[in-house]
């Protein structure tokens, strides 16, 4: 058994791909790593914890802030440093109950619905530039502002307290999906993939306006928390769970070319070394190579249900250049409806496919959702603290 570790030194043994004493854990270090507000209160239920209002910190995905009787109690590695909400957002709508849905607009112009008997997130139900047809009209377009001050007031506070006082790790979060994902949202998802098909210059111009917007953004949050930043958060859903949304060739003209100027604008303007925390669901295989090429360090959530995601050759093809965010347990059918000893075998399975020579960070596959009960979720944490020492 190794020296212990403070929560930042064991994160950052495992992105050195060293083994620390024991593989970490993080639960609501961002928004693709938390867990919906039912299976939060389920869970702080049956811990037997007081009741206390919920912080939604995502509204799209429902997310609840969690709180330190929880992050104490499962002994989580990893916080949160997410941007706050800009304090000038023209195109937004605050969420307003229209009978059979909760709806609401956010600051890029996309409308959003949750039902309002049992909704559990919000779905997206109007695209702002679904009407475009000329970059003249994209240009036209009321971006919101990347660099508005609302957003960075309390973000270095809240970086140095973690790292210099309560020796955490954090993740350095975004103020907007993925490049690729801001292009599907505004545009509409049939929209933009005939646009790379029949009007590949629209399509470009629009990639390039986000690009320019995200660097914008990381430029002003690399600079506000300077130098003790260690993980950075990147993402594009770029596959289903069969295999990528777009052919490789169209990856390569299209995305990468953008994920390249955006993630080498980041390492020019970073105080100190980072890595690169990169979130794609699905059937993502084969475009790994690519992503590590554009400097991608960390690949989340690893969705163990899609083609070819594998765990033990994920591991053996890719372990030296990547480590590993996620991929902790099944959340398609294991966490929300296996039996104790299946989830137990889940996770010693992912551990000893994942864990050795570091380079493992243990999550669930992307957020917890609100139909997994809590003696699951502690199952699987028993789990962990039974296999996950080195």
């Amino acid at each position: 058994m190794a020296d212990a570790y403070t929560s930042y030194e064991r994160v950052k043994a495992a992105l050195e791909h060293r083994e620390p004493d024991r593989v970490p854990f993080d639960l609501g270090g961002s928004v693709l790593t938390g867990m919906n507000k039912v299976a939060y209160q389920r869970l702080r239920a049956y811990l037997g914890l007081p009741e206390k209002p919920v912080e939604i910190y995502d509204q799209i995905q429902q997310l609840a802030r969690i709180h330190q009787d929880v992050l104490d109690r499962l002994e989580v590695d990893v916080r949160c440093v997410d941007p706050d909400p800009p304090s000038r957002s023209p195109l937004a709508k605050d969420i307003v109950n229209e009978g059979q849905y909760h709806a609401f607009t956010d600051e890029w112009g996309i409308t959003w619905k949750m039902p309002s008997d049992g909704g559990l997130y919000f779905d997206m139900r109007r695209h702002p530039l679904a009407d475009a047809e000329s970059v003249a009209d994209l240009k036209k377009h009321p971006w919101p502002d990347p660099c508005d001050s609302g957003r960075f007031p309390t973000m270095k506070q809240r970086a140095d307290r973690y790292v210099h006082e309560e020796h955490k790790a954090y993740i350095l979060g975004r103020h907007a999906a993925g490049i690729f994902e801001v292009a599907l949202w505004t545009r509409g998802f049939e929209k933009f993939f005939m646009d790379m098909a029949l009007n590949p210059p629209f399509a470009e111009a629009l990639l390039d306006i986000i690009t320019d917007l995200k660097i914008r953004y990381w430029e002003k949050a690399l600079e506000t928390v300077g130098q003790n930043v260690l993980i950075v958060s990147e993402a594009d859903d770029i596959a289903t769970q069969r295999g990528p949304l777009i052919s490789k060739e169209m990856y390569k003209r299209f995305i990468a070319p953008r994920h390249r100027r955006l993630f080498g604008h980041l390492r020019k303007k970073a105080q100190s070394r980072f890595y690169l925390f990169y979130h794609t669901c699905g059937a993502v295989r084969d475009l790994i190579p690519l992503l590590i090429e554009e400097g991608v360090e960390i690949l989340n959530p690893v969705q163990l249900s899609a083609a070819g995601m594998d765990s033990a050759d994920l591991k053996r093809l890719f372990g030296k250049d990547i480590t590993f965010w996620g991929g902790g347990i099944d959340t398609q059918r294991v966490l929300p409806r296996g039996t104790r000893e299946e989830i137990r075998d889940e996770v010693k399975r992912r551990i000893e496919d994942f864990a050795g020579g570091g380079g493992f960070v243990f999550n669930t596959v992307h957020n917890v959702q609100g139909d997994v009960p809590p003696e699951n979720y502690m199952a699987m944490w028993e789990a962990l603290q039974e296999f996950g020492g080195y």
